[in-house]
């Protein structure tokens, strides 16, 4: 083991046997990210969740008693964060986690095996939720290919899609809150947003690694809704 550039001993990773580059390279990020670590000993299931807390410690997303939406959930880290500041395992608010996969039991969440793209997912949710959202939030992120352009239209799709669910569920003054890559949200999805919504930035919280183009949209003030 060497210390990297802070003093922190840095695991290195060999290859050998069927392990390919790309797997060696992901498992010596893993071992070496202080948020994956931190992420272990504060009991979050992915190191996801601090850049929610960083993005609400800054903005107030996520208040006492809200209704919030957690689209593509999987594996629970940001719902583990809205339960806890919305105070749903208090009853004070309402989380309900959607995703294609399974997900553990969180105190507080209500998990939804179901497709958001699906025709009728928005109704199925305001039947589950008995009302609307003040807050869909999603970290997902599109298969990639490998392939830039395609890579980035399936990006941009599903935040278009998590956009457009958006719109069917938020009570008005609710915020969207999404990953996008790259340059952010394209140009034809800004302005959507900038018409739907009172406020809307692009966000990078610190815990995003620096070497990944990845950064949020962070729409507020809905000004749709029934």
């Amino acid at each position: 083991m060497a210390k990297d550039t802070t003093g922190r001993l840095h695991v290195q990773v060999k290859t050998g046997g069927k392990r390919k580059l790309s797997s060696k390279l992901w498992l010596e990020r893993q071992l070496n990210d202080p948020y994956v670590a931190k992420a272990k000993r504060e009991g979050y299931r992915s190191r996801a969740a601090y850049k929610l807390l960083e993005i609400d410690d800054k903005y107030r997303l996520l208040k006492p008693g809200m209704a919030v939406v957690d689209l593509g959930a999987a594996p629970g880290g940001w719902s583990q964060i809205a339960a806890r500041r919305v105070g749903s395992a208090e009853g004070k608010g309402k989380v309900i986690a959607i995703d294609l996969l399974e997900m553990g039991e969180i105190p507080g969440v209500t998990f939804a095996q179901l497709d958001f793209l699906a025709e009728d997912a928005p109704a199925r949710l305001l039947e589950m939720m008995d009302g609307r959202a003040d807050v869909v939030m999603s970290d997902m992120a599109a298969n990639t290919t490998g392939h830039r352009k395609t890579d980035q239209l399936r990006i941009v799709g599903l935040v278009e899609a998590a956009a457009l669910f958006a719109s069917e569920v938020l009570n008005p003054g609710g915020t969207f809150l999404a990953k996008v890559f790259q340059s952010g949200a394209d140009a034809e999805l800004l302005a959507q947003l900038k018409r739907d919504f009172a406020s809307v930035r692009h966000v990078k919280p610190a815990s995003s690694r620096q070497d990944s183009s990845e950064r949020y949209v962070l729409a507020m003030g809905f000004r749709g809704g029934a």
